[in-house]
């Protein structure tokens, strides 16, 4: 059966991972993980590159948590992984393919599921066995756990954001997080987290196919989120990259060139009487030729469905409802 192509969306969060060719290393030292980060702290620096939230490095594994910016992801992860590969390949005096096939990428629905996948990548060194409590896991150096807590630094990591969630006020924030990483400390593997959560967590395929159909959810094994999700980011079945198909991606890219507008500006919380018409034009376009739905164009934006109705409906942009 042919893979799937990723579903490659800016503004939404990517749980991406990637391992070694026949499950062997690619980190075999501490310089390794050095220059990987080192690559990947370009990666975010660069003005179109993503956010990152979390991250671990294993030694034959690693898992990014991130949110693309204007550029896609894969020329990212591309340059990333093609780098990572060749300085390997030279240190080792060594030829050939180094990770196994592409890597994973799954969009993630972030009220339910972010603040779950960063503490499920960061405690993979626990599931590993290769840290025993929490205190050494305070000061692992291989994930962005650490750097959380204040105990190391990686200053391309998106600390704010994730502490924001547990309080306004650092130590406080810092309290929350750690409190919640414990809550979770014994969990183990999280199939549901993995990738097609909502397959996974109905007890697999059979299991959800098996229901009334007036009980079935969408489901895509590239999306971890409800149904409700599923279908937003879908677009109803036209968010795909199939030939010329209309895409609400290239909508947002043209737009973007036509008035001038970045694309993070069309996706941001910006007021101004400009980038909030671009933004109506956007979101015109998008549900008339690519089917999208109020509810995708909010997630992509950060805004709630309402306020996406409210802009197409009274000629208006959008704020922040």
């Amino acid at each position: 059966m042919p893979r799937q192509a990723r579903l490659d969306i800016p503004g939404l969060v990517h749980h991406v991972m990637a391992r070694g060719i026949e499950g062997r290393d690619i980190f075999r030292d501490d310089e390794d993980r050095q220059r990987f980060l080192q690559r990947l702290a370009d990666e975010v620096c660069k003005p179109d590159g993503p956010r990152l939230y979390a991250w671990a490095l294993m030694s034959n594994h690693f898992h990014l948590l991130l949110r693309p910016g204007e550029g896609r992801l894969s020329p990212t992860m591309r340059r990333l992984m093609t780098g990572h590969a060749v300085s390997y390949n030279l240190r080792c005096k060594r030829k050939g393919h180094l990770f196994q096939n592409r890597y994973k990428s799954i969009i993630v629905e972030e009220e339910s599921y972010f603040l779950e996948l960063v503490r499920y990548i960061h405690l993979n060194p626990v599931r590993a066995g290769m840290v025993r409590n929490l205190e050494e896991l305070d000061a692992y150096p291989h994930t962005g756990h650490a750097v959380l807590m204040g105990r190391q630094q990686y200053a391309v990591q998106d600390v704010a954001e994730v502490l924001a969630r547990f309080s306004h006020r650092t130590a406080t924030a810092r309290a929350g997080y750690r409190s919640f990483v414990s809550a979770g400390f014994d969990q183990g593997r999280r199939e549901e987290l993995r990738g097609g959560g909502l397959i996974r967590s109905s007890g697999g395929c059979q299991a959800l196919t098996s229901r009334y159909p007036d009980e079935r959810e969408l489901s895509d094994e590239r999306i971890l989120g409800s149904g409700d999700f599923v279908g937003s980011v879908l677009g109803d079945g036209k968010w795909r990259h199939k030939g010329e198909t209309v895409t609400v991606d290239r909508i947002l890219h043209d737009v973007a060139a036509q008035t001038g507008i970045s694309v993070e500006q069309l996706l941001g919380a910006s007021r101004s009487r400009s980038v909030t018409t671009a933004r109506q034009q956007f979101f015109r376009r998008a549900v008339a030729e690519a089917g999208a739905t109020l509810t995708m164009l909010g997630r992509l934006t950060g805004r709630s469905h309402v306020a996406v109705k409210l802009a197409l409906e009274s000629g208006r942009g959008v704020g922040d409802a």
